[in-house]
């Protein structure tokens, strides 16, 4: 098995993270420094991390929804001790999020220990559908700008894949995309004439935010993963699109485990 494999499947990180990891220096196979993300390695070998061996019985593989509130950090650690998502679970296991959401934006967001499952999910090969609500500037949304935004527009890291839009007010739009480019729907409206005041993640893949408290955190239920598992387009799944059946953050026939983040701001209007 690839190293950067197995550092994921054991809980370390996501595998880009953890092909990061290696190449930053922090791991060592049967004490020997490695560099190459792509040794071959076996749950025999002598693995660490920062001096801390890796794969040493079992790990529980477990998924958070999250509802981030703005001022939180998608990291595991920040620098500038700013709160983070992975500080509102307030678990003592190592958890990452799966993908990122910028500071100022608030909704859904997923936090796990499974590797395999947060590649799967943040590859732009599996075409994984995210789904946004925009207020913003300059109302009323008129159907040129709707129909620029599905598309496909042209940004300075190149044209974006048509998105799915709905209007769901002058000032609101509701954004599907399956990209995951830095700060990207705030990019999209903007280049149509309409910056974003405030935006929230509603959807990641056949999850949805629903009734989840801002600062609320929840465990998934096995099904609710499985799902996840089936999400998007790529190798694996059911079907085209993502899963079929939908399922909300707060849905009552997974563990009710909402509670406030500790020292998570509330929520606050987004700049553009």
């Amino acid at each position: 098995m690839r190293l950067a494999k197995f550092l994921a499947g054991a809980g370390v990180a996501s595998r880009r993270a953890s092909e990061e990891i290696i190449r930053s220096g922090r791991v060592r196979v049967g004490g020997e420094l490695v560099l190459d993300p792509a040794r071959n390695v076996e749950a025999i070998d002598e693995i660490t991390v920062d001096g801390n061996r890796v794969g040493e019985g079992p790990v529980k593989r477990v998924v958070y929804a999250v509802n981030k509130p703005a001022g939180v950090v998608s990291t595991a650690r920040d620098p500038q001790g700013r709160p983070t998502v992975v500080d509102m679970v307030g678990r003592s296991m190592r958890l990452y999020p799966v993908g990122r959401l910028d500071a100022d934006t608030t909704g859904l967001i997923l936090l796990t220990n499974d590797g395999e499952l947060a590649y799967r999910l943040t590859h732009p090969s599996f075409e994984v559908d995210k789904t946004y609500r925009a207020v913003v500037s300059r109302p009323p949304v008129r159907e040129r700008a709707v129909r620029a935004l599905r598309d496909g527009v042209q940004l300075d890291d190149g044209p974006t894949a048509p998105a799915r839009v709905r209007r769901l007010a002058p000032d609101t739009l509701e954004l599907t995309i399956h990209e995951g480019r830095k700060r990207q729907v705030r990019r999209m409206c903007e280049q149509v004439g309409h910056p974003v005041l405030s935006l929230q993640r509603v959807r990641f893949g056949p999850l949805r935010l629903g009734d989840l408290p801002i600062g609320g955190v929840r465990l998934l239920g096995a099904a609710e993963v499985d799902l996840l598992r089936s999400a998007g387009r790529g190798p694996g799944t059911k079907g085209p699109g993502s899963a079929s059946r939908r399922v909300t953050a707060a849905s009552p026939s997974a563990p009710k485990r909402a509670r406030r983040g500790s020292g998570a701001p509330g929520p606050r209007r987004a700049s553009s």
